[in-house]
């Protein structure tokens, strides 16, 4: 859900902050780790490519550091 919200031209900003938001407290350091294999990039790096500001700083404070 992640990746697909950022591909293309655009973000579909709805998609990106759901995924994000319900993985947050329950699996996202899975999420990431298997991101990382899948797609060869970070989440951190694709969210900080795609988007911007005050909600750029909400998605990576939810996301979390990378390991």
């Amino acid at each position: 859900m992640i990746r697909t919200s950022i591909l293309g031209l655009g973000t579909d900003e709805e998609m990106l902050t759901r995924g994000i938001v319900s993985r947050a407290e329950v699996d996202m350091e899975k999420v990431k780790e298997e991101y990382k294999v899948r797609y060869n990039t970070t989440v951190t790096a694709d969210v900080r490519g795609d988007t911007s500001g005050y909600y750029m700083n909400t998605l990576l404070t939810l996301v979390g550091p990378e390991k």
